[in-house]
């Protein structure tokens, strides 16, 4: 059984389970990190998801993850990715509005990149964004053309929901000019033996960026 999160956030639908951790020493940022498929077990205590926030606390950003709707203690159902669009959208409202001053960088992983991006694709608050493990194979991500802040894709050779030729054709389309794409070699979609890799990219190219 996974702790629970140590915060309950408001939203549409009832409240959003989180987790926030602040970074060691000075505040430099926030970021705002989505899980992957519910149904297929994602949650925000996914390996990568955890990584991931681990990297952008270390790189100074104050990390929030949260479970989506229907997820652990949070309340609703899941909605096929279009409810989930507003619980991104809620949690982004919390994490501004407690701390108004940072830039945010946006993360997600698989199902939590394809609809967390679109969610917040054309939003000011988001100063930039970092796609794990990109499932274009199984989505259309015709949309992540019309970004035009710093992206990264963090992606695996063998990734089973996303072929890197297919990535390629995506990233480059990118409107973006500052555009970067980490490919980890004998590497499925879980990242299984390269979550520290992971990590450590999330969190150099952060600190390169703030």
């Amino acid at each position: 059984m996974y702790p629970k999160g140590n915060l309950q956030i408001p939203a549409s639908h009832g409240e959003l389970e989180a987790i926030l951790k602040e970074p060691n020493g000075e505040i430099k940022g926030a970021a705002l990190v989505c899980h992957p498929h519910p149904l297929g077990g994602g949650t925000m205590h996914n390996k990568v998801v955890y990584r991931a926030a681990a990297g952008l606390n270390e790189a100074g950003l104050v990390a929030l993850r949260f479970n989506f709707r229907g997820v652990g203690g949070s309340t609703g159902a899941h909605d096929d990715g279009v409810g989930e669009q507003q619980d991104v959208k809620d949690a982004l409202a919390y994490l501004t509005e407690n701390y108004p001053a940072e830039e945010i960088t946006f993360a997600g992983f698989s199902f939590g990149s394809r609809f967390g991006i679109e969610a917040v694709l054309d939003d000011a608050r988001i100063a930039r964004f970092i796609s794990i493990g990109t499932p274009v194979d199984k989505y259309d991500f015709s949309f992540i053309k019309h970004v035009r802040k710093p992206v990264l894709f963090v992606h695996g050779d063998a990734d089973e929901f996303g072929t890197v030729e297919h990535l390629k054709e995506v990233v480059e389309q990118v409107e973006s000019p500052d555009k970067q794409l980490i490919v980890f070699e004998n590497c499925g979609h879980f990242f299984d033996e390269h979550l520290n890799e992971l990590k450590s990219a999330v969190r150099d190219w952060t600190l390169k960026r703030i």
